[in-house]
């Protein structure tokens, strides 16, 4: 699993140097309970559409959430692309029908969370977008069941989620979904985005990242069981792996055998990948038989 480091990355939209924006006025009204924040910074905006790259091949491209179309004006000029857009909000896509007419039957008036998307795309995609702060972890849930499907996801979201799906292991960021993310896809932090260029501004950072899917094809060891450790791992973090594992409710004589000893004595946020994966095939035996 590939990562980059966020810490050298740049940041856009400093005071003092605002782009250009879409529009003094909103077309669209933002709308609390979707958790929309509408970007205005055309730059920001093409850097973030240059990101996506067609990894592995895909040429269909879903954008979540295009809202006032700000990503979308780039991403219709890609001929690189099949662009399909999804949306929640009727305003946004009744807006977006006015103005992108030749993608109607293309942009969808629905929620991205409830779709199959096996039904929806017969080949691999990717995804786009400026993903609302309130569903960003439950969007990559949904990746994660689709994984080979989808090649690359490209998102602005939060900064502190962004920046924990990145993480590497030891970092107090590292987390459940970092953990589980890593296993299929190589991460990159791209940059960093200020409040001040959304409408309405958000109160905390935005960062932008790159998901690519990698080459691993299986897992050594259980899917689900693999989950159930790292989850049983995280949920009580601060605990090693002595104490944070006994609400798998393993057989007594398991926190004694040999090969795990070198695991237990750590936390679960020391673990990388990997680790989990050896774990996991150690307790194997002892999970199944509960």
């Amino acid at each position: 699993m590939k990562q980059k480091s966020a810490g050298n990355k740049g940041k856009f939209g400093s005071k003092g140097n605002i782009r250009p924006t879409q529009d003094q006025h909103d077309p669209i009204r933002a709308k609390k309970h979707l958790g929309q924040h509408f970007l205005k910074d055309m730059y920001i905006a093409e850097s973030v559409t240059k990101l996506a790259s067609g990894h592995k091949g895909y040429t269909t491209l879903l954008e979540i959430g295009p809202g006032t179309g700000v990503l979308s004006q780039f991403l219709v000029k890609n001929p690189q692309f099949d662009l399909w857009m999804v949306d929640i909000d009727a305003e946004s896509v009744n807006y977006l029908h006015k103005h992108y007419p030749e993608f109607r039957d293309k942009t969808i008036l629905g929620d991205f969370l409830s779709w199959d998307l096996p039904t929806q795309f017969a080949g691999p995609i990717g995804i786009v977008g400026n993903f609302p702060y309130n569903i960003s972890s439950q969007i990559f849930f949904k990746v994660l069941d689709n994984k080979e499907q989808v090649m690359e996801v490209v998102c602005m979201l939060q900064k502190e989620v962004a920046e924990r799906l990145c993480s590497p292991p030891g970092n107090k960021d590292y987390g459940i979904l970092s953990v589980l993310l890593q296993a299929w896809y190589d991460m990159e932090y791209c940059f960093t985005v200020d409040e001040h260029v959304f409408s309405p501004p958000p109160k905390v950072k935005s960062g932008v990242i790159r998901v690519r899917r990698n080459n691993r094809t299986e897992l050594p060891c259980n899917p689900a069981l693999f989950k159930q450790v790292i989850k049983q791992g995280f949920n009580n973090r601060r605990k090693t792996l002595r104490n944070a594992l006994r609400g798998l409710n393993l057989a007594p004589e398991v926190w004694t055998e040999p090969e795990i000893q070198h695991w237990l004595d750590k936390r679960a946020e020391q673990l990388g990948v990997e680790d989990f994966i050896v774990l996991t095939q150690a307790l194997t035996p002892a999970m199944l038989a509960r």
